[in-house]
């Protein structure tokens, strides 16, 4: 009696992403680990930076809208991020109900200082896709877009 969809587990795009996400993310955290940041701290920090880019105001909703991630988890991690100093939380001059996000000196020099880690880690985890990795993004992106609601 199979009730499994698939006759092996490394047939399962779901299992096989599954793997291949827990594998990246110990050692993402690992490399952040030596910066005293866990890989969620980064990418909101990393994302603060991104979207002040484009000159507009960053809050709480737009950081979790671009990370694609809860709006309470990243209101926690940015909590933990504003008492070391990293970023500040401001009620928005707009909207009083939103917070608005900067990024402390402190914080940009540590996110750039991730960056080269974050860097390193995906170039060598990645690499074994030999030049590929436009293509696993470009699937990606495509399940991403065809889930994102």
């Amino acid at each position: 009696m199979m009730v499994f969809q698939f006759e092996n587990p490394d047939d399962s795009p779901g299992f096989l992403l599954w793997q291949v996400s827990n594998l990246w993310q110990r050692k993402m955290n690992s490399g952040l680990k030596k910066l005293g940041l866990t890989h969620v701290q980064f990418v909101l920090l990393a994302g603060i930076i991104w979207l002040s880019q484009g000159q507009q105001t960053v809050t709480q909703a737009k950081l979790a809208a671009h990370a694609k991630a809860d709006i309470m988890m990243t209101s926690k991690v940015l909590r933990a991020l504003e008492q070391r100093g990293l970023i500040k939380r401001e009620t928005d001059a707009k909207d009083t109900r939103a917070k608005s996000l900067t990024i402390t000196k402190e914080g940009y020099d540590l996110a750039v200082a991730a960056i080269h880690v974050v860097n390193k880690v995906d170039s060598d985890f990645f690499g074994t896709l030999n030049g590929q990795v436009s293509d696993l993004n470009s699937h990606l992106l495509k399940i991403i877009s065809a889930n994102n609601s």
